[in-house]
């Protein structure tokens, strides 16, 4: 049995909720942290529902991962949430009635705060301090197939399409990142691409040219007869590591591509960008419906993606945050479907506090990427990739 100290001396009713896959010290010290609160009650996502939203099987079934969360001195009980999705727990939160919802930094979410609101529950944040001096510890860390990076875009999306670069010629921005978190499927992370390279090579990128690998990863994903072809910025995005700008002109492939490693910029951009959660991409997203794609538009992306490229190079905080409003603005232009009318609340709740913003992606869920000053509340910075 693992033993946590038992700091249930208070009567509230503490809940939490995840999957709890590969079982580590960092989830028995986020159980201690929870249960200093009140007695603890733990929501365990099902085998289902960790598919749906990670595209992969678990290490553990569902009924060990309870028997072995059960075990913990700290847990007053658990059991397997019923419900699907990032709220399947909504069904059982309500019938405990818990005092507090209490979420890990990179698991806290607008969906799950609103939810809080409307059942008058105090919504905590756990500031993930390991125990003792044990190192931190995330189950992404410790599954080691998670190697392979994602890829976030910064500005200029949809240029790496022909069909819109062939209007106006333009960059796509993209860092690399450290696949520190494991990011929802379908939430403009290149997740596809990702699972493409894995199916390919397992673990992690063979040794050899990054463009030539990129190539692979395109031509892997864009079988003959694909209906809609993915960019290759997301092939380039996950091989090449830093910053890169990715130059189009009316074709699938840039005819240049510069990386940057420097890490008075790097360090610059990932001590700037905070990300938030929202919710996976929808099924039957369509997000080439009523779209409007024309010169002006796709002139006023590829000027911002070119703003952007200079406020990083120059360290501009401010002109960064605004080329990336600038570049999101001009993508939903050419693009209305890409954000939802649902995290427009969510939007409102932030856009004021920070430099600028957009979502990953297309498909109006995923994350939320804000360029602030300092910390935004309930986010989770991000580390980029020096080296292939």
């Amino acid at each position: 049995m693992y033993l946590c100290a038992n700091f249930t001396m208070m009567a509230k009713k503490v809940f939490v909720s995840g999957c709890y896959d590969m079982l580590h010290s960092g989830h028995v010290a986020f159980f201690e942290e929870a249960a200093s609160y009140g007695d603890l009650y733990v929501g365990i996502g099902s085998d289902k529902t960790i598919y749906e939203l990670k595209e992969r099987k678990t290490v553990y079934p569902e009924e060990e991962r309870l028997y072995m969360i059960k075990a913990l001195r700290c847990v007053k009980n658990a059991w397997i949430s019923k419900g699907s999705g990032m709220l399947d727990f909504v069904e059982e939160m309500k019938a405990l009635k818990p005092d507090i919802f209490f979420v890990n930094s990179d698991g806290a979410s607008p969906l799950k705060e609103e939810l809080c609101k409307e059942l008058g529950v105090q919504y905590i944040v756990s500031q993930r301090k390991p125990h003792g001096n044990l190192p931190g510890r995330s189950t992404t860390q410790l599954r080691q197939q998670c190697s392979i990076p994602f890829r976030l875009d910064l500005a200029g999306g949809w240029l790496d399409q022909p069909f819109v670069s062939k209007y106006y010629p333009g960059a796509v921005l993209t860092i690399n990142l450290e696949p520190e978190v494991q990011f929802n499927s379908r939430s403009g992370l290149s997740t596809s691409s990702r699972n493409a390279a894995i199916e390919m090579w397992g673990n992690k990128f063979p040794a050899d040219n990054p463009e030539k690998l990129a190539k692979m990863i395109f031509r892997y994903e864009n079988k003959p007869g694909t209906k809609y072809v993915s960019g290759s910025q997301d092939a380039i995005g996950i091989v090449f590591p830093g910053l890169n700008r990715l130059d189009y002109d009316n074709d699938y492939w840039p005819h240049s591509i510069q990386t940057v490693l420097d890490d008075d910029i790097l360090d610059f951009i990932e001590n700037h960008i905070f990300m938030l959660q929202l919710f996976p991409r929808k099924e039957k997203f369509d997000v080439l419906a009523d779209t409007s794609v024309n010169f002006d538009n796709a002139k006023a992306l590829s000027a911002a993606a070119d703003d952007c490229w200079n406020a990083l190079l120059n360290k501009d905080l401010p002109a960064w945050g605004k080329a990336t409003t600038d570049s999101f603005n001009a993508q939903t232009k050419m693009f209305p479907h890409m954000i939802d009318p649902e995290v427009i609340p969510v939007l409102e709740q932030y856009k004021d506090k920070v430099l600028g913003w957009k979502m990953c992606g297309a498909g109006g869920g995923g994350y939320f990427v804000f360029i602030s000053e300092k910390p935004v509340e309930n986010t989770f910075g991000i580390h980029i990739r020096r080296t292939m």
